[in-house]
Order: C-alpha cells, then sequence, then structure tokens
C-alpha cells in the first residue's frame, strides 16, 4: 500500500477532519514533512480538502464524492501480514471518543524529559491533565501483548512523575473488553496498573472499524 494510499485510508475512516500530525500518528509515515506533502498534492487533486480547523491547525478531509471518482482499492494481499495501519488508524477515532468521554481534546503528544530522553503519547490535552495510552485490538490479549499494556502503564506513571506536579488522570484506553478482561479481579498485573494510578476504559468502534482491526490481526496471526 503506498503512503497516499494510506493517508486517504486514515482521512476516510475518522469521524472528523485531521491535521497533518495525527495523520502521521495514524498512518506511521514519517517524518511529518512526507505526510504534509502528501496532503498538499492531494489537495491540488481535488481529493481532499485542506482548512483550518477549530484548534488553529489545518486539517484534511475526503472531498464529497461524485460519479466520476474513482474509488481508492487496496488489495489486502499486498499488506505486511505484521501491518498495524488499521489498528493506528481505529487508534485515533479511540482518542477522539475518550476525549469526549472526559469532555477533553485529545492529541498525539512528545513530551521531553528533563534527561533529553523523548516520549510519545498517544493522547493528552494541551494542559496535560490526562494522558492516553490507546491499544486497539480485539479479543483476548496474548501472553506478549499482556505486558504492552504494563509496559503502557509504566510509561504514563514515569511520565506524570516527571512533570509539573497537577491533578493528573491516566488512562490505558481498548476497544474490547476482552481484551483487558486478564486486568480485572486479582490479576497481579491489573493490581500493579491500579498501583500506578492508571485507569482502564473501554470504547465503542463503528463495525466496520472492528472489521478491519479483526483483519489486520488475522494477518498478524497468520
Amino acid at each position: 500500500m503506498s503512503h497516499r494510499e494510506r493517508i486517504v485510508l486514515a482521512i476516510r475512516a475518522s469521524s472528523r477532519p485531521l491535521d497533518d500530525d495525527e495523520l502521521a500518528q495514524a498512518t506511521g509515515i514519517m517524518p511529518r514533512q512526507i505526510v504534509n506533502q502528501i496532503c498538499r498534492d492531494l489537495a491540488a487533486s481535488g481529493l481532499i480538502t485542506r482548512s483550518p480547523g477549530r484548534l488553529g491547525k489545518i486539517v484534511n478531509a475526503i472531498e464529497p464524492a461524485t460519479e466520476d471518482d474513482e474509488p481508492v482499492v487496496v488489495d489486502p494481499a499486498t499488506q505486511p501480514a505484521g501491518s498495524s495501519f488499521e489498528q493506528r488508524s481505529a487508534e485515533g477515532a479511540m482518542l477522539e471518543a475518550l476525549g469526549r468521554r472526559l469532555g477533553v481534546a485529545l492529541r498525539p503528544t512528545r513530551i521531553v524529559h528533563p534527561s533529553g530522553a523523548k516520549v510519545e503519547i498517544d493522547g493528552a490535552d494541551p494542559e496535560q491533565t490526562v494522558l492516553a495510552e490507546c491499544w486497539a485490538h480485539q479479543g483476548s490479549a496474548k501472553v506478549a501483548q499482556k505486558y504492552k499494556l504494563v509496559n503502557d502503564a509504566v510509561k504514563l506513571h514515569w511520565i506524570a512523575q516527571v512533570l509539573p506536579p497537577i491533578a493528573r488522570r491516566l488512562v490505558l484506553c481498548v476497544s474490547d473488553e476482552a481484551a483487558v478482561r486478564h486486568l480485572r479481579g486479582r490479576s497481579w498485573q491489573g493490581q500493579a496498573i491500579t498501583g500506578l494510578g492508571v485507569s482502564l476504559e473501554v470504547v465503542s468502534l463503528p463495525d466496520h472499524v472492528v472489521a478491519a482491526i479483526l483483519e489486520a490481526q488475522k494477518r498478524q496471526y497468520r
């Protein structure tokens, strides 16, 4: 799948226009300048529109289709078995849903530790009162994935400790209750996450997004 196709699909999968930073996060295309150039080309071709968003940044949206438009067709066979493009796109939708639930605008954020270490966070509000990591996964977590959630919780806790001391909410957001079922009850992993001050939130995704995640998981596990 080309960068151009990935960007168009990410815009189509989102429930709202996305800025270049969000598209880079959703598609994994780096550096951001590549995303910016492709979006400019898509806009020049009339496939998308670029306009100022509510936060002042330029956002990208799909131009309304006409009968003459040719749809972007993606052959699943061309996608690598371990591709997580669908998950990253879904995580953008999850971040938006979580933000609505908590009453804040969450965006991908890079935080620099005093040591110089840079940490990417899936979502934070401008005041950084909420720090969130998202995981788009359907079904039970496999062994290695269970440790991913603990690792994400440790990252959130560590970042909160080095930021200015204000009240913060640390959240692990998932798309399926089954993915965190192992963290409920007396699970040591669940107790460890709670002890780190991290809460779990489950958000529902549209059926077509869930179907895309399941297809991606099939490729990864085949």
